[in-house]
């Protein structure tokens, strides 16, 4: 093995590539840009549903081999087809009832943070030890990405598509970030390993420290997630509680789902009544406590008698406190309210969802939306206004936090839960609106990653489905089907400690998107001296 100083100025990769030209030189300058779309495709692949998390590292493998050595104007056409790859099949669900038009727009925003990764990772390629400073760049473009515009859209974040991987445990070392890092730092690594087999059986050489950051691209990651494993616990620390979760169905899929005064009310009570018998008659436990979903209560319990009285006949019936998603208007304010319903005293405790959906539940340029098309702004006629509390339900002593629907997207709305006080959290969620598409497989997997980071028994109660339980080590014990009418039941464990991930906050994230700056600022100031030496 011959050894030679690293550098950052090496004309093999700073130099384009060059096509023969002719119909088969036109043919061949199209490679990069498929492949590049075909890798975000593969990465799409590895998202839930499908439990093929694996598939990510081939699809930055690819992505690495397609940006390596290019410009940046290449690399921010690349990138975004890479994005447009990933994203357009990942957000479907987003047009299953308003049509193609607000999925191929927000599709056509997202992949622009893409492209910008694009050019960054381009950029960093030419240094020494680059995967690490490419993967960094690529969680310094999630970060942007889940902060704008409209307060961001964290959906997709690679992370995201590794509840069933080997990297899992990493998520309570550092959260998102840091799992999401060691995906693409191990992808990045296996493709300069690829190359410098490549290189070493063209010219008998390679450098010693490219090859060890090579490997050790490869190999720490996979080391870590084997070493964060102890941090991943199912124990009761602080006893257990038995849990009920509500899965009522509704009447219809759609926009429309509420549309029939209090039925989806209605068939939330009636499951709830169905539970009750069944415990009466021995078939199921009697829960310390029962969570229903988001947007349960179809109407304000606070404004029409009617609601408030199923619902207290509801939790009459069980005998224990219900959680209840309701639509609540006060003082002229429109809130998505989670409302703890005692069987005795009533309403006690609320929660106003604080992290609400742009273009769901408030419209971002609402003229301009509305000169696009009238149909969206008259069905969402009036915005949410959103909660300024942290959500935790003390509930007869033991502390349920809750993240409805959205939120469990955001790591800083799951994970302030369980800095005051929370011992398992709650999902709350209507996924009604997306009928059976992918979505609600993606939520899903959303709470199991949140399961692990927090180390916190996680229940997803929907609407429609699918609702779950989840252990605190991401397993999923209990699950329903969709659009059927259902309750789950089960003792989980409450835990109080903390992983370094809920301690350390967005500090993981912090410290990436530093390493991304500066190794971008490393790659431009190289580029300019040798650009001065180049003119000298």
């Amino acid at each position: 093995m011959t050894v030679t100083a690293p550098s950052v100025d090496q004309p093999d990769q700073l130099q384009p590539r060059p096509a023969p030209g002719g119909p088969a030189g036109r043919l061949l300058r199209l490679v990069p840009a498929a492949a590049s779309a075909l890798c975000g495709v593969l990465l799409y692949l590895s998202f839930p549903p499908r439990p093929l998390w694996w598939l990510a590292l081939p699809a930055f493998a690819g992505f690495a081999w397609v940006l390596r050595g290019r410009s940046w104007k290449a690399a921010l056409g690349l990138g975004y087809l890479f994005g447009l790859g990933f994203l357009l099949p990942l957000l479907v669900w987003t047009g299953v009832e308003v049509g193609p038009g607000p999925w191929l727009a927000l599709v056509a925003i997202e992949a622009l943070f893409v492209a910008l990764v694009g050019v960054g990772v381009t950029a960093v390629s030419r240094l020494p030890a680059w995967p690490v400073w490419a993967a960094a760049v690529w969680i310094a473009g999630e970060a942007l990405r889940a902060r704008v515009p409209f307060e961001g859209f964290p959906w997709g974040k690679i992370a995201f598509g590794q509840a069933d991987g080997v990297f899992l445990p990493l998520a309570a070392v550092g959260g998102t970030p840091v799992l999401g890092f060691a995906v693409v730092l191990c992808g990045f690594g296996l493709y300069e390993a690829g190359r410098l087999i490549a290189e070493r059986r063209r010219t008998r050489a390679v450098r010693r420290g490219a090859a060890t950051a090579a490997l050790l691209s490869v190999a720490v990651p996979v080391a870590g997630a084997v070493a964060a494993r102890a941090l991943v616990s199912d124990t009761a620390e602080d006893g257990t509680a038995t849990v009920a979760v509500i899965q009522g169905n509704v009447p219809r899929a759609g926009l429309g789902f509420n549309a029939q005064r209090r039925a989806v009310l209605d068939y939330h009570a009636r499951e709830t009544h169905k539970l009750a018998a069944d415990v009466r008659a021995g078939k199921a436990a009697k829960p310390d406590y029962v969570l229903w979903p988001e947007n349960s209560s179809d109407i304000d319990p606070f404004a029409y008698p009617d609601a408030a009285d199923v619902i207290e006949k509801a939790a009459k019936d069980i005998g224990v406190p219900v959680s209840v998603g309701g639509v609540v208007e006060k003082d002229g304010k429109l809130l998505n309210e989670q409302i703890l319903w005692d069987p005795v005293k009533g309403p006690t405790q609320t929660y106003d969802k604080r992290q609400i959906q742009p273009f769901g539940e408030f419209l971002p340029l609402r003229s301009l939306v509305g000169a696009i098309n009238k149909t969206w702004t008259d069905m969402a006629h009036q915005d949410f206004s959103r909660g300024s509390e942290p959500g935790v339900f003390d509930i007869d002593g033991t502390k349920v936090g809750l993240a409805t629907c959205y939120e469990a997207a955001f790591d800083w709305a799951v994970r302030d839960t369980v800095t005051h006080g929370a011992q398992m959290i709650s999902v709350p969620s209507n996924n009604a609106t997306f009928d059976r598409s992918e979505m609600t497989y993606q939520q899903l997997a959303m709470s199991r990653i949140r399961a692990v980071e927090h180390s916190r028994t996680v229940t997803v109660p929907v609407t429609s489905g699918v609702s779950a339980i989840i252990l605190p080590d991401g397993r999923i014990t209990q699950r329903t089907g969709m659009f059927v009418p259902a309750y789950l039941v089960q003792k989980v464990p409450l835990r109080t400690s903390t992983t370094p991930a809920t301690e350390l906050g967005v500090l993981p994230e912090i410290a990436l998107v530093l390493v991304a700056v500066g190794g971008i600022g490393w790659a431009i100031g190289s580029g300019l001296r040798a650009r001065r030496a180049g003119d000298a």
